[in-house]
């Protein structure tokens, strides 16, 4: 168990591949995840992990991906900018996300892996979490109709549904419904979109109050250079600039609560994504390929000074 991790990981669009990037050191090192959580890319990455694939595999997969596919467009928004702007006025969004969800989908499968009860966990281990939460894989995403962050297998109750027989595939399209990009996903008539509007780095996801020492640690793996990297002054001067600070602060603000507690930063890589866009779907094989360099370092630096009992020692009552 000394190298048992639950994992959890931010969201971040074609940035992912510095998340498969940091895994691949982790696999590296003789590290084993048990769960993992994660955001719209962390979603597909952390499904991929949950699902058995190895890092070399990932790799191979996110280095192949034609990404422009991803922009699969509405019918609406196939009429140059009108049909963009009334696909925005009605659908809510510019694409379909279809081409996004069949991709995974059929990744999954190869892996075996269809539904969330090919994921749940069995293990004696595991003999104290709730039954809900028993389950390798946690996908956030953010119930707009209900105001409230959902963590899916965990929460399908609250919408009638039978979590073992629930699609992964379409858990992590609606963790990716970034929103006015994708058409938002629908669930029990509720509106989802992208978890990362509530929280992007859901950190805490696998915390117990009331576990003074952990088994094994939780990991985060964060795309960002520094824990302070989206703490950037905003200088407010009119109603645009008023509406950009509030989405940052609400995109933001929850996850930099947990980044300025020590023991978060005890515990996370951060990744440095440079200046790529998480919507940039025509990244290059070289930018992808740095991405990937940048996670694998920032595992490696995370690694060497890592030690799970003086961890346990500093942060976690005896």
């Amino acid at each position: 168990m000394d190298k048992n991790i639950d994992l959890v990981l931010e969201g971040g669009g074609v940035r992912g591949i510095g998340l498969v990037g940091a895994i691949s050191e982790l696999e590296k090192d003789g590290y084993s995840v048990r769960r993992v959580a994660g955001t719209s890319a962390g979603a597909i990455v952390g499904s991929l992990a949950a699902a058995g694939c190895s890092a070399p595999k990932m790799v191979k997969i996110m280095q192949s991906l034609n990404y422009r596919k991803f922009r699969d467009e509405t019918w609406l928004s196939r009429f140059g900018a009108p049909g963009k702007l009334a696909s925005f006025l009605i659908e809510n969004g510019l694409y379909k996300g279809d081409y996004l969800q069949k991709w995974i989908a059929d990744e999954l499968e190869a892996c075996g892996i269809k539904t969330f009860g090919d994921l749940r966990l069995h293990s004696s281990e595991y003999g104290l979490l709730p039954k809900n939460q028993a389950y390798r894989l946690t996908i956030i995403t953010a119930d707009l109709s209900r105001g409230e962050l959902v963590y899916l297998p965990w929460d399908y109750h609250k919408y009638g549904l039978n979590p073992d027989e629930q699609s992964i595939a379409v858990a992590v399209r609606t963790s990716m419904s970034i929103p006015f990009f994708y058409k938002p996903a629908r669930l029990g008539g509720s509106t989802l979109v992208d978890g990362g509007m509530l929280s992007n780095f859901p950190i805490n996801s696998f915390d117990e109050p009331d576990e003074a020492q952990p088994d094994w640690p939780t990991f985060g793996i964060k795309l960002a250079a520094k824990e302070n990297a989206n703490l950037v002054p905003r200088k407010i001067t009119g109603p645009m600039s008023l509406i950009s600070a509030l989405l940052d602060t609400a995109i933001n603000g929850h996850d930099q609560r947990h980044l300025n507690n020590p023991d978060t930063l005890a515990r996370t890589m951060f990744v440095d994504v440079e200046d790529i866009r998480s919507i940039n779907f025509d990244i290059t094989n070289t930018q992808q390929e740095r991405l990937l360099q940048n996670g694998q370092e920032a595992a490696r630096k995370f690694l060497n000074t890592w030690n799970f009992a003086d961890y346990k020692k500093k942060f976690k009552n005896s």
